[in-house]
């Protein structure tokens, strides 16, 4: 038993040794692994900046027809097609609560009257005076709100684009029309990150559409929104549209380029870009020296088989790795491959 004890603590001791020498090895092996790579020295060029871009019309304004009030729909004055302009009526509901309201309010105005009398002659309280001039006060503003909600009018020029109800309906919530504008437009274009501190209100550019070939549309820039969505790394930006001719319509999809003129700006190869699986995080790899540098980077527009970068961690004169990226981690050895 003590032979076999000693036995399988010398076995023990040498695996152990065996185990420890195999691990330095492999250590020892990875450390001094080199990763052959080619490199580019980045440099600054001078390109035109265009982003191509595309977009769906919007009616500059659009308002749901759907009177504060509930009931029976007397009567729609218009229908899908027709144009309206401010002050034009456009549905007529149940009077019923409308006159029940103007007989209230003409009791109340008389009773008004006399309590106003008593009270100039001080023969009645102020609490008295004072609840009475209130319970007129409110129901006249009420009748002034059922008024305009049971003669519903246009309260901005349009078209009505769509009806939801026919004459002697019950109006559920649902907005009983939409109206919209045409004679102006909107839309709203989504532009990456790295533009925005160049893309300003007032820009002018001209919008494209397939069913008018060869044909230009004047827009500008009325709104740059202040903040940048992180999922997308874009922010938006609305147009305006002028549409006179009524030419474009709600719902069509143009497209249009936005210029910002020239720029110095650096541009590498777009395979040298890599991306990390599972984000939309992009990253070049930097020769720091013979070490890889992993850095994070905002990729611009792209020019045929080059695309431009923005990063605070570069600066023209850097190396760049362009081939055999795809192997490296952040602080790998590099052997520099320079023909």
């Amino acid at each position: 038993m003590t032979k076999l004890f000693r036995f399988l603590v010398v076995f023990g001791m040498a695996a152990t040794i065996v185990g420890c020498a195999t691990r330095a090895k492999d250590e020892e092996t990875k450390a001094e692994k080199i990763e052959r790579v080619k490199v580019a020295p980045l440099q600054k060029i001078k390109v035109g900046r265009k982003i191509e871009l595309s977009t769906t019309l919007q009616g500059y304004e659009t308002m749901n027809i759907s009177p504060g009030v509930q009931g029976r729909i007397e009567h729609i004055y218009v229908d899908v097609g027709s144009e309206v302009n401010v002050g034009d009526m456009l549905v007529r509901m149940d009077q019923t609560q409308l006159n029940n309201t103007k007989l209230t309010l003409a009791n109340l105005e008389v009773e008004y009257q006399r309590v106003k009398t008593l009270y100039e002659s001080g023969t009645l309280p102020q609490q008295t005076y004072d609840k009475t001039k209130l319970g007129y006060e409110q129901t006249k503003e009420n009748l002034q709100y059922l008024q305009e909600n049971t003669f519903v009018k246009a309260r901005i020029p349009g078209v009505i684009a769509a009806k939801n109800y026919e004459d002697g309906e019950l109006f559920s919530g649902v907005p009983i029309l939409i109206l919209t504008q045409l004679h102006q437009l909107k839309s709203l274009i989504s532009i990456p990150e790295s533009y925005f501190p160049l893309v300003k209100e007032g820009f002018k550019l001209q919008l494209r559409s397939d069913i008018y070939p060869g044909k230009t549309f004047d827009a500008v820039i009325e709104t740059v929104y202040p903040t940048i969505d992180a999922a997308t790394h874009s922010f938006q930006a609305k147009l305006r549209i002028p549409n006179a001719d009524k030419k474009l319509r709600p719902g069509m999809f143009v497209r249009t380029t936005l210029e910002l003129g020239e720029i110095e700006s650096i541009l590498v190869p777009y395979l040298a870009v890599l991306k990390l699986t599972g984000t939309n995080n992009r990253y070049v790899f930097i020769n720091d020296n013979g070490i890889a540098r992993r850095v994070e980077v905002t990729l611009g527009q792209r020019f045929d088989e080059l695309i431009e970068i923005f990063a605070p961690g570069i600066k023209e004169g850097d190396e760049i790795v362009v081939l055999g990226q795809g192997r490296l981690v952040d602080g790998a050895k590099l052997e520099i491959l320079r023909n």
